[in-house]
């Protein structure tokens, strides 16, 4: 499993692709695995107190966990494709 980083959060991490923990249990888990590891993109993912931005999407398997399911609570299973990106704006 990997996470799949967009746009400058893919800069921040140094590339597109970043191998997800293998004990991470939840998308929460995983999110915390690769913040730790990658502290630049901390910043650009949470807020201030700690919550995710609001602005910040989060897929596993091609839906927005945090509109159509659990949230960082969703459980992950193996073969699971995980995705985080910022909003896509353009003209």
């Amino acid at each position: 499993m990997e996470w799949k980083l967009f746009a400058d959060l893919a800069e921040r991490a140094g590339g597109k692709h970043v191998p997800v923990e293998d004990d991470a249990d939840t998308v929460g888990e995983a999110l915390d695995a690769l913040l730790a590891e990658n502290p630049a993109l901390e910043e650009r993912v949470l807020a201030d107190d700690g919550d995710l931005r609001d602005h910040i999407n989060v897929l596993r398997n091609g839906t927005n966990v945090l509109v159509e399911g659990d949230g960082l609570n969703e459980e992950l299973e193996a073969g699971d494709e995980l995705a985080l990106f910022p909003p896509v704006s353009g003209g």
